[in-house]
């Protein structure tokens, strides 16, 4: 089978090649899985070129990127039960402490790693749900509850951030005010349900969150450092903010005191490590919002395997809307 991997860090066209390899050996507990599609993240691209954890240590001798895909079960181990040959499926954490990515035609995978995609739902879509959509479940759902709430989503035109606007209106929120950057991001925002957009650069952006809310109950926030001071200035008392990255500023300085006296309660997260029972509740209510038709697809590109050079590239450039993903059937 074809498979794109890489046996060095470094810039996406000096070391990503495509290559017949061999599948690799099922356990009893795996399934094999056709692949359609395989998404491609910020993070697959961030440990390519060694900036993520780990730096440009290799933490395999060869390594399939990419954590996302969907697909059609070809086969299953002999203890695999809840999956059987023929159904379509998405798939999480392919790539995470693993060798073998879903950057390749076929994939092999535990069974607790995958996901039966809803009826009606592309492979396009499935692509996406693994870190994207299972981001902003988790984020907006560290609230006590949404209905009735005044949600802010720091940059809601980006991949993560729309689904979390698509979520947090599906589950009732009162408002949502959200930041972007272009006018691309700022329309993908809108469409998504956002109610308020606003220029994450402006000097007087938590004035601006304040006039439009009154006081935010929850926080969803990409780039926790940059905005802490913001955040202490408004949220609410008892709010909450779950925080998903912070790229810009890794060793934030909190404003303690603003944050203590409104008792606000900070979630880190991290998708890749949800235990058992929070993972599944995050896959029920996204098997419930697909069927549903609450969130929807946003593809930016689409490319064939032999250009995925191309694709990761097309991710670190930061300028689209919506997920490049790699066509694989």
């Amino acid at each position: 089978m074809k498979a794109g991997l890489y046996r060095e860090k470094g810039d996406a066209h000096s070391i990503l090649s495509i290559e017949d390899i061999d599948l690799p050996r099922m356990g009893p507990d795996d399934v094999l899985i056709r692949l359609h599609a395989s998404g491609i993240n910020p993070s697959d691209v961030k440990m390519r070129a060694g900036q993520s954890l780990g730096g440009m240590e290799m933490p395999y001798p060869e390594v399939i990127p990419h954590s996302d895909g969907a697909g059609i079960i070809d086969a299953v181990g002999d203890k695999v039960k809840g999956f059987t040959q023929g159904e379509r499926v998405y798939v999480f954490n392919a790539g995470f402490k693993r060798a073998f990515g879903t950057a390749a035609e076929m994939l092999v995978i535990p069974s607790e790693q995958v996901c039966h995609l809803p009826d009606g739902i592309s492979f396009a879509h499935g692509t996406c749900l693994g870190i994207p959509a299972m981001t902003a479940v988790h984020a907006v759902t560290r609230a006590p509850s949404i209905e009735g709430k005044q949600v802010f989503i720091s940059g809601g035109g980006g991949v993560v951030g729309r689904y979390a606007i698509q979520v947090a209106r599906a589950l009732g929120a009162g408002s949502i005010i959200t930041t972007a950057s272009s006018e691309l991001s700022r329309n993908t925002a809108l469409g998504a349900g956002a109610d308020h957009v606003l220029d994450y650069r402006q000097s007087d952006l938590a004035q601006a969150v304040m006039d439009l809310s009154g006081g935010i109950d929850h926080a969803i926030e990409a780039e926790f450092g940059v905005n802490a001071t913001m955040l202490g200035q408004v949220m609410n008392i008892n709010g909450s903010v779950a925080a998903y990255g912070s790229a810009l500023d890794k060793t934030p300085t909190l404003p303690f005191y603003d944050f203590m006296f409104k008792n606000i309660t900070v979630h880190m997260m991290l998708v890749y490590l949800l235990d058992r029972e929070t993972r599944k509740s995050a896959t029920d209510l996204l098997a419930e919002l697909l069927t549903a038709g609450s969130i929807t697809e946003n593809i930016a590109a689409t490319f064939p395997l032999d250009r995925i050079a191309d694709a990761h590239e097309m991710v670190e450039a930061s300028s689209k809307s919506g997920s490049v993903l790699l066509s694989l059937s």
